[in-house]
């Protein structure tokens, strides 16, 4: 990233060398169509079968149940609708979840095919497991659409106690795995699991969407019968080959995101002291290493984002696919209203980030600080 320091690993990682080689490398093979039936589609094709058989191998599926898509975004919208293509029912959800969740959700109920319960959730920003359980035990549930790792804060939802009471109730469960892959034990736990690339030193633009045996789903686009139909559009092999590419250093990654604790630790305490009053948003227990979001007191969190990127210095005010818009997150919002959530940042660090690059961080925040501190006086 040059002399600009990139803590906003959440948002997107860069691309790791051996995806980038690996992707050069698959550019000879990989020009033709893989859905062509001639020698150099069936290169191709090989490319993307290799990467179906790994994603298979890592999160303990078949093959034939991995639908390769454009992003996990992609593969979220064709989790949920699937549940309600044959009849309505009830889509037990949160506030807590990615856009590609919540708006599906909000789609699903305007459009009279779900009724959506929006779960209970804590002020340390996890899923409350009472109200859970209790709306399936009322029954009629035909989803539960959770993420395993909340993308804004870090906080590793409780997932394992809400898919046993689903595997009881015979309720299917899909996993929004996205922040999940490559920064902790992934338990593979859910009837669907969404992933991308992308989050985990690969390639954008390609994501999947891994089943279980004898779960149906549906195409939410028509016009082709790539992936069995149910993601139409050509697949891009060098893609596949940066996203095999990502999946075999899995490890390394993860061990990547784990050493930033005292990075990240150091940087969240920087910028307490130099807010004083400003509070940390999230379960410290149930955070993962790399991740601190922080209510700024005294500063609007997306002017805290542009000062800092005056800077030098990347952060976020929230997820991603909401960036560009006025509206406060609505993760912290759920946990703690409206304003709080108007003054809150994201900083994520990443396998890459130095010693060097939280000591400039520090010095940035403390620069914006001082500018505050100077209009208060």
């Amino acid at each position: 990233m040059g002399e600009f320091v990139f803590l906003d690993w959440n948002a997107t990682t860069p691309i790791a060398q051996q995806s980038l080689a690996a992707m050069m490398g698959a550019a000879s093979a990989a020009g033709a169509n893989p859905s062509s039936i001639h020698r150099a589609g069936r290169l191709a094709r090989r490319i993307v079968e290799d990467l179906r058989e790994e994603l298979a191998r890592v999160l303990e599926a078949s093959p034939r149940d991995v639908v390769l898509t454009g992003s996990g975004t992609e593969a979220n919208n064709i989790a949920l609708r699937s549940a309600f293509v044959d009849a309505p029912g009830v889509l037990v959800t949160s506030r807590l979840e990615h856009p590609s969740v919540t708006r599906v959700a909000e789609a699903l109920e305007l459009e009279g095919r779900a009724r959506v319960h929006w779960a209970h959730v804590t002020t340390d920003g996890l899923i409350d497991l009472d109200d859970v359980h209790a709306q399936l035990r009322a029954g009629g549930v035909r989803l539960v659409a959770l993420q395993a790792v909340n993308q804004e804060t870090g906080v590793v939802q409780p997932l394992k106690e809400i898919h046993a009471e689903c595997m009881e109730r015979e309720v299917p469960l899909h996993v929004d795995a996205v922040q999940a892959l490559g920064r902790t034990a992934l338990p593979h736990l859910g009837t669907t699991r969404a992933i991308a690339a992308h989050k985990f030193r690969g390639p954008k633009g390609i994501g999947a969407l891994v089943g279980s045996c004898g779960h149906r789903l549906h195409p939410v686009l028509l016009g082709g019968a790539q992936e069995k139909g149910l993601r139409p559009g050509t697949l891009d092999p060098m893609a596949a080959a940066g996203f095999h590419a990502a999946l075999t250093h899995l490890a390394e990654c993860r061990e990547g995101f784990d050493a930033q604790r005292p990075r990240r630790d150091r940087l969240e305490t920087a910028i307490l002291r130099a807010f004083p009053g400003s509070f940390v948003n999230g379960d410290p227990a149930r955070r993962l290493a790399h991740i601190t979001n922080v209510a700024v007191r005294g500063v609007d969190g997306a002017e805290l984002v542009v000062a800092l990127d005056v800077e030098g210095v990347g952060v976020s005010s929230g997820s991603a696919c909401s960036a560009g818009t006025l509206e406060p997150s609505p993760v912290i919002t759920a946990m703690h209203g409206v304003e709080r959530a108007k003054k809150s940042v994201r900083v994520s660090l990443g396998p890459s980030t130095t010693d060097d690059d939280v000591t400039r961080a520090i010095a940035a925040f403390e620069c914006v600080a001082a500018r505050v501190a100077g209009r208060r006086s």
